[in-house]
């Protein structure tokens, strides 16, 4: 029997929670989705309402005597709502002050159904590490907001230059020259650095600490085949055969590492007039394991463009990819394994399906996204990624 997806029941969940053991915060996010996905779609917020969430978040959390001004929509963002203010309160480490923050929500349905509570963890652990901004609530069952949310600082900066040629979302990115010099080191160095930042056991208590071998690969393909059941309303039998391919291959990892998840052009802050990478963003994806996903992600040929000659893919707009790997080799002491790398690939574009062809069409069909436009558009470019899967998985026949 076909199930309902539009109204799953409680049978249907406890069987896909059964059939794909995930993290236990994993879980919880995508057992709340289903449970919820039969009420309202996403219905638009007012700044007011919001004013009044995060005054009760920062009354539950303590803070006394603040102020909060110049409440306002931040723009971007495929899958989470923005909104930007300024806090005058007393800073537990600086004194009294203004701070400019960010407070970073889920819609009804998110293109990417994940965890405010890991974000959060994860923004946090990696403070001093590389630029990140400052974590400092979060209200991840949605207690005193609508929705799940964090609180984190404002950091200035742009995602793309104003001479970069790019398509939405930063994909098709190609930098000029200049930015390629600047930047491009930087955009290495910040993803070796995240790789070698030491995962200590409790540190993250959202994230459950993958053993060396194929237990953090099982896992990602255990959460992500989930999302597609849960989400897909059309079977395609290219994505079956992919997920099939990775489930009979799955490479150990000795060392499994924190991992981005989504690191590319887009998703990091850089200020024009000096040149340098001021926040690296959107952590909603990020997990323990191995460091080839980052890799292949940020190689995605959508997250880039072609240099002058017309023929060399630049990984991010910067450069081509075996210099990308051997700087990230020189950072880090590791070796690139190819055939690894290339495993990701695959993984990583039939993740991408998952996302536009499963949980893209499902959230913009049925209105439960801000961005609905946007949504619509990844859902369009989904036969675009079906052939680079295709591509991929001909090397391997």
């Amino acid at each position: 029997m076909v199930p309902d997806k539009e109204r799953p029941d409680a049978t249907w969940t406890a069987a896909l929670r059964a059939r794909f053991p995930c993290e236990t915060e994993i879980d919880r996010v995508l057992t709340r989705k289903l449970e919820q996905r039969h009420g309202p779609g996403y219905e638009p917020q007012s700044l007011d309402a919001l004013l009044d969430g995060v005054k009760a978040l920062l009354s539950a959390e303590g803070v006394r005597n603040f102020r909060i001004e110049r409440l306002r929509w931040l723009a971007g963002g495929a899958s989470k709502l923005q909104v930007a203010f300024e806090l005058s309160w007393q800073h537990p480490e600086r004194g009294q002050e203004t701070t400019p923050l960010v407070l970073r929500m889920e819609p009804a349905a998110s293109l990417v159904e994940s965890s405010r509570l890991r974000e959060f963890q994860i923004i946090k652990a990696m403070r001093g590490i590389v630029p990140v901004p400052e974590a400092l609530w979060v209200d991840h069952e949605a207690h005193h907001l609508p929705y799940p949310a964090i609180v984190y600082g404002f950091v200035a900066g742009v995602t793309k230059p104003r001479d970069a040629r790019s398509q939405a979302s930063g994909m098709g990115t190609v930098m000029a020259p200049h930015w390629r010099n600047t930047l491009g080191p930087q955009f290495v160095s910040h993803l070796a650095a995240i790789h070698a930042a030491p995962v200590a056991p409790g540190a993250l208590p959202a994230f459950d600490l993958p053993v060396p071998g194929t237990q953090s690969i099982a896992r990602a393909l255990n959460h992500w085949e989930r999302v597609w059941e849960e989400d897909a309303d059309e079977d395609v039998p290219l994505m079956r055969l992919a997920c099939a391919w990775l489930r009979a291959h799955q490479p150990p990892c000795a060392a499994p590492c924190i991992v981005h998840g989504d690191y590319r052009v887009g998703n990091f802050l850089f200020t024009e007039d000096d040149a340098r990478i001021t926040a690296i963003l959107d952590w909603e994806m990020a997990r323990i394991g191995d460091p080839h996903f980052d890799l292949a992600w940020a190689a995605h040929p959508a997250y880039g463009g072609l240099a002058e000659d017309g023929r060399t893919h630049l990984v991010g707009g910067f450069m081509p990819e075996g210099e990308f790997l051997a700087r990230w080799e020189a950072a880090t002491g590791r070796a690139v394994d190819r055939a690894v790398l290339h495993y990701y690939k695959v993984f990583r574009s039939w993740l991408q399906g998952v996302i536009a062809l499963g949980t893209g069409w499902r959230v913009a069909r049925y209105g439960r996204t801000h961005q609905d436009a946007l949504v619509a558009w990844i859902v369009g470019i989904g036969p675009r990624l079906l052939a680079d899967l295709a591509v991929l998985l001909e090397k391997e026949a």
